[in-house]
């Protein structure tokens, strides 16, 4: 049997991470900086730094973040630590890139333009690093010392730690840029977790009916899909009844209900959103529809 090893740091993350500290570090520079926004976090700390005393974020990120890693690294993983480390330092490098990249975005003074544009490129960066294991340390070393020693769950410790945060940024920015920032807050969060499930959702569908061995073969022989049969009981009755479950694409959910009601059009069917799919037909290559396929009805 093939031990996997949870530790192990793969290249494919590093690349994807950095990938995702290179649009933050942007997202930052030329949408919060350039339109004084402000954030959350370390980089609302090292926003409120440069504002009062023009301090470079580059440096402070990691000045911040050494000690909170000192701190935190008996509770971090190896790869854990690995990865936050790495994190870290690509944000910082990419902060001081950025910085001395002679571009501006033009937006003609429009807060919400500026609050969209970094919601969605901000949260595309940070999307990335969570979906393969990265963090840029800061706050998320607080919240599991808050949790361990305190009991705090750590998204309580990191909603209070943001809401102190931004409070204290209205030492340099009025509010109606916090307004803008909280806008850009919640689209910056929803695009995190749009990057992390992927770009779409899969549809999973249970399917309880008595001809299920009809749907079962008519979903593989027009959709190629794998199909499992589920051993069930009626709550009522409690006979023994044959479930199926299958996971398609949100393009062939249609289809398979046209499948199912041809079949039997009093089966009852429960759809299920499934945030990942992975394996075969989802991660892996797509199963060839045959030609004839798509003109057999």
């Amino acid at each position: 049997m093939t031990q996997i090893k949870d530790e192990q740091v793969r290249v494919l993350d590093l690349i994807m991470i950095g990938l995702g500290c290179a649009t933050l570090a942007f997202s930052l520079v030329f949408f919060n900086i350039a339109n004084h926004l402000a954030d959350g976090g370390i980089s609302g700390i090292t926003l409120i730094i440069r504002a009062l005393f023009h301090f470079d974020p580059a440096y402070s990120t990691i000045l911040i973040n050494i000690p909170l890693l000192a701190i935190g690294y008996r509770y971090l993983g190896k790869q854990s630590l690995i990865y936050t480390i790495y994190g870290t330092f690509m944000l910082s490098f990419f902060l001081w890139i950025w910085q001395r990249v002679p571009l501006a975005i033009d937006l003609r003074g429009d807060l919400l333009l500026a609050a969209l544009g970094a919601g969605i490129a901000g949260g595309f960066g940070s999307g990335l690093i969570y979906r393969y294991g990265g963090t840029t340390g800061g706050t998320d070393i607080v919240a599991r010392i808050m949790e361990r020693f305190f009991g705090v769950p750590m998204g309580q410790s990191l909603l209070w730690l943001d809401v102190v945060i931004l409070l204290i940024s209205l030492v340099y920015i009025n509010v109606p840029h916090m307004a803008y920032t909280l806008i850009y807050s919640y689209i910056l969060t929803r695009i995190v977790n749009f990057t992390q499930e992927g770009a779409y959702a899969a549809r999973g569908i249970i399917v309880v009916s008595d001809h299920y061995q009809d749907i079962t073969n008519a979903i593989m022989d027009q959709l190629e899909r794998g199909v499992t049969l589920l051993n069930g009981e009626g709550g009522y009755s409690h006979q023994p009844r044959q479930m199926i479950y299958v996971v398609v694409a949100p393009n062939e959910l249609h289809t398979l209900r046209h499948i199912i009601h041809e079949c039997d059009p009093k089966a009852f069917v429960s759809v299920i959103s499934v945030t990942e799919a992975l394996g075969e037909g989802f991660t892996f290559a797509v199963p060839k529809k045959r030609f004839l396929t798509r003109f057999r009805r």
